[in-house]
């Protein structure tokens, strides 16, 4: 019999696989930029690795909370703290990639000829797929809060799980919009400071979509399962978090990377 609110973890494999499998990704990352032989194979392999272990960790963290009946009230205050402070890890994230592009811009050296963008550099045009893009994410935003008043609301189920795949189907629309964009860029990321900052703060970002996405996926299924209710259903609130932050990060780089910084 327990006398306490809180979740007292069992032993787990995941953890030491997960972090064997951020090893293997980026060591083969670094291998396949440096075209080193059998880089590529080793960060398919370890991403599809990272991609196992996060799969079986909330498949495990998923039977806790909904069957297991641990996440009691107190659990989920610290839950809440826990995505909250990742959250602004990831702002700190994202900051750095800001800091250098603003470094670069408001100060550019003689060796770019003195100008942002840099002489030779094809910028894109921001009113085209980057403000398409922009208009998918924000209804993106605002479908999934749509899904969230409708898990706390008592009785509208559906309505959940329709908010939940336009959401989701916005979320691929953005992301097919940004490779697109990519393979029609003028330039890469080898072309300079201007090529590393766009590609990297961009790149990062749409990562960060691609897991959302992931993670909202999850959502829709565990809303289909009946897994949510009105009073418990923080799986889906970390969720939305998650996606209001990507959004938030997105207006800041259409406005300073796209808007600004190609003006």
């Amino acid at each position: 019999m327990r006398l306490h609110p809180f979740h007292l973890v069992d032993p787990s494999p995941w953890p030491i696989f997960a972090s064997f499998a951020a090893l293997l990704t980026t060591t083969g990352g670094v291998m396949y930029m440096h075209a080193y032989s059998g880089g590529g194979l080793m960060l398919a392999f370890g991403f599809s690795m990272v991609l196992y272990s996060m799969f079986v960790w909330w498949r495990d963290v998923i039977r806790e909370a909904t069957f297991e009946g641990h996440h009691t009230k107190k659990v989920q205050l610290g839950l809440r703290y826990g995505v909250i402070l990742f959250i602004v890890s990831e702002v700190m994230f994202f900051l750095a990639f800001f800091w250098a592009f603003f470094h670069s811009s408001l100060a550019p050296t003689i060796e770019i000829g003195a100008v942002w963008p840099p002489k030779g550099i094809p910028v894109l045009d921001p009113w085209q797929i980057p403000f398409l893009n922009t208009l998918i994410l924000l209804s993106s935003g605002a479908t999934v809060t749509w899904a969230h008043h409708a898990i706390i609301a008592s009785g509208q189920r559906d309505q959940a799980i329709y908010a939940l795949s336009l959401t989701i189907f916005l979320a691929i629309l953005f992301t097919g919009f940004q490779a697109y964009e990519y393979f029609e860029a003028p330039f890469t990321i080898s072309d300079g400071i201007y090529g590393s900052t766009f590609f990297l703060a961009t790149g990062f970002h749409g990562f960060h979509v691609f897991i959302g996405t992931l993670f909202l996926t999850v959502c829709l299924i565990r809303q289909i399962k009946n897994h949510f209710s009105s009073n418990h259903h923080f799986g889906f609130e970390a969720a939305a978090w998650y996606w209001h932050f990507v959004d938030v990060v997105w207006l800041f780089l259409f406005v300073s990377i796209y808007w600004w910084g190609g003006a």
